[in-house]
């Protein structure tokens, strides 16, 4: 009788037929498909190509038995939208992918108690580690000592021995204001949001920061702050107008403050981008994208910081844990609403 694909004969292939047609011990054969450094190069080869010859694939839940481990790891967000959260959960389930290790995804709601809840639920679930990500870009507790490695996401902890993975704002205000130099811009002004999250004053010093090496000044001589809203951006805009008509630049905190921005320069009778220069930070497409005219925009590079959280809490269940503040670079997304300005 023939052999199915994955089995020897009527049974199923086993860890011992690939040793035994690679010609090693079945520690050796496990070391090796598991990755294991103590494996020579050249024994790693035979016993992989031994495995794919047999059609042999472990199995994962005896695999995880065998290690003690899941191969899960919870996500707890706090972001009810998901416009900062998701873009992180998908750069983590990038990551895990190419470990074998799946996400579980749960919202706090911005509620501590049910974040708490949510924590003790994952515990529970035996996950093998927990990503947090927080409801605003600023330090917020830490959860403590938990009997898996955790890492923060967007929000850093407060606690120095953690390990926290956070978007660099200052970087992101410079890239803004470098693109508004850069496109002959000299009577610049900020708007922005409420003056207390850390990323709207970080924002703010990364532009200024970049004036001043310019030999420029802040349109007004500080930033105006305000709240997150297209109401804002429309009041702020008007004000900015009538006391600084000769302004040629905005640049803005978020999306949602750029459109407000925008409607109130269409309604003025300014051109964008001949006449006012306009950018946004975050780079909400729903938002930029649908702009008129479309908005040019500071990314946060959000998978990418969930791509790194989760390499950085692998490494930890690794038994390889690190601390501190680690920084992701925005990067600048040009569209329509920046250019030169007309002559």
């Amino acid at each position: 009788m023939q052999a199915t694909p994955g089995t020897t004969g009527r049974r199923a292939t086993t860890l011992a037929d690939v040793a035994k047609l690679a010609g090693v011990s079945i520690g050796t054969a496990s070391k090796a498909l598991n990755g294991r450094q103590q494996v020579r190069a050249e024994t790693r080869e035979r016993v992989l190509s031994a495995a794919e010859q047999l059609n042999f694939s472990p199995n994962v839940l005896a695999r995880h038995l065998l290690s003690g481990r899941s191969g899960t790891v919870g996500l707890v967000t706090h972001d009810l939208e998901g416009r900062f959260s998701i873009p992180t959960l998908m750069g983590a389930e990038d990551a895990a992918g190419t470990g074998k290790m799946s996400v579980m995804l749960t919202d706090a709601r911005g509620d501590a108690l049910r974040e708490q809840y949510h924590v003790q639920a994952l515990l529970g679930r035996r996950v093998d580690g927990l990503i947090v990500v927080g409801a605003r870009p600023d330090p917020r507790p830490s959860l403590g000592t938990l009997p898996v490695p955790v890492v923060y996401a967007y929000a850093p902890s407060q606690d120095p021995r953690d390990m926290s993975i956070v978007s660099d704002n200052v970087g992101g205000g410079r890239l803004a204001a470098e693109h508004l130099v850069a496109c002959g811009r000299e009577r610049i002004a900020v708007v922005t949001g409420d003056p207390t999250y850390g990323a709207a004053r970080d924002r703010v010093a990364g532009v200024t920061a970049v004036l001043t090496s310019a030999g420029l000044q802040l349109v007004g001589g500080q930033a105006l702050y305000g709240t997150w809203s297209e109401e804002w951006g429309r009041t702020a805009a008007a004000l900015l107008l009538a006391q600084h008509p000769d302004l040629d630049a905005i640049a803005c905190g978020s999306d949602q403050i750029a459109r407000g921005v925008l409607d109130a320069l269409r309604e003025s009778g300014r051109r964008v981008p001949e006449d006012v220069a306009v950018t946004g930070h975050d780079n909400w497409e729903v938002l930029a994208l649908n702009a008129r005219p479309p908005l040019t925009s500071v990314d946060l590079n959000l998978e990418e910081l969930g791509r790194r959280a989760a390499a950085r809490l692998f490494a930890a269940i690794e038994g390889e844990p690190a601390s501190g503040v680690d920084q992701v670079d925005c990067r600048l997304v040009p569209r329509g609403s920046t250019g030169p300005r007309a002559s």
